[in-house]
């Protein structure tokens, strides 16, 4: 058991999403690698989920996303 807990760093009026208790904190309650954010709004951290859906659509059919050769023949 650690001595000493290093509190998270956060700001009044920053909002987060917790991924691990799925529910909006104002600063940060759990680690960063559980946590979206920080937001500006609490409304913006309670859509954090639906942003993440949004961006990883936008991302996954960007043509310049995929590393695979559009076409054409194999040199050998």
């Amino acid at each position: 058991m650690a001595l000493f807990k290093k509190r998270t760093a956060g700001k009044p009026g920053e909002w987060y999403y917790c991924l691990e208790h799925k529910k909006v904190e104002e600063g940060p309650e759990c680690p960063a690698k559980d946590r979206f954010g920080p937001y500006t709004s609490r409304e913006e951290a309670q859509h954090a989920m639906d942003t993440a859906r949004e961006r990883n659509l936008e991302w996954e059919n960007d043509p310049r996303w995929h590393d695979a050769p559009t076409g054409g023949t194999e040199e050998s």
